[in-house]
């Protein structure tokens, strides 16, 4: 066992308290991905964008109380449920305003493309999970998995997501994810969408 390393049991939901830590440690995670950094490669423009960013895909999971997190914050997920979507409006406004005109069409034709891979059937939608760097290697990304899947199942619900990072596919594979597409346009990095289905 790797010392120090959370239980499953620790885990828990992100209240408002600690909605700004819990974003933060997802820009942190995210501070190195290859869509997020084609996106904003400027660091300035990344730190001042990311956490907006964050917020219109994923921050819909804290009214729900599927923002989940470990111990001191040291990585979080942020599940929607079926029928709960990211927030398009201040999408729209964020790309609006951060992207660089020669990415701009790159990135509308993405957009559409990743609306266009989801499921038609109710799911869990996984659009953020991240480590703060400091802690990488614990298995804390696992034990956010484990703990959100077991819901799926006990559901009955499918679960989907796109991993913007090639080196993290085999990391959903383990838990169940299958590969259901591939989305690049232009210069972008691929987005990987995966389906899994409850057990």
């Amino acid at each position: 066992m790797i010392p120090n390393m959370i239980s499953e049991s620790e885990i828990r939901s992100a209240d408002t308290t600690i909605r700004a830590n819990t974003i933060w440690t997802i820009v942190l995670g995210f501070a190195a991905d290859p869509l997020a950094r084609w996106t904003w490669p400027d660091p300035c423009e990344y730190f001042r964008t990311m956490p907006q960013f964050v917020a219109a895909t994923g921050g819909r999971a804290f009214e729900h109380r599927t923002a989940y997190v470990t111990k001191a914050i040291r990585a979080a997920a942020l599940w929607l449920p079926p029928g709960v979507d990211q927030d398009e409006k201040a999408l729209d406004q964020i790309m609006a305003h951060s992207l660089r005109p020669e990415i701009a069409e790159d990135m509308a034709r993405l957009r559409r493309s990743m609306a266009e891979h989801r499921p038609p059937e109710p799911h869990w939608y996984l659009p953020l999970i991240a480590a703060d760097p400091n802690w990488l290697g614990q298995g804390l990304g696992t034990l956010l998995m484990k703990h959100a899947l077991r819901r799926c199942d006990e559901e009955g619900i499918a679960a989907y997501l796109e991993s913007s990072n090639p080196e993290n596919v085999s990391f959903y594979q383990r838990h169940g994810f299958t590969i259901v597409g591939k989305i690049q346009h232009g210069s972008s990095p691929t987005l990987t969408p995966m389906s899994r289905q409850a057990s």
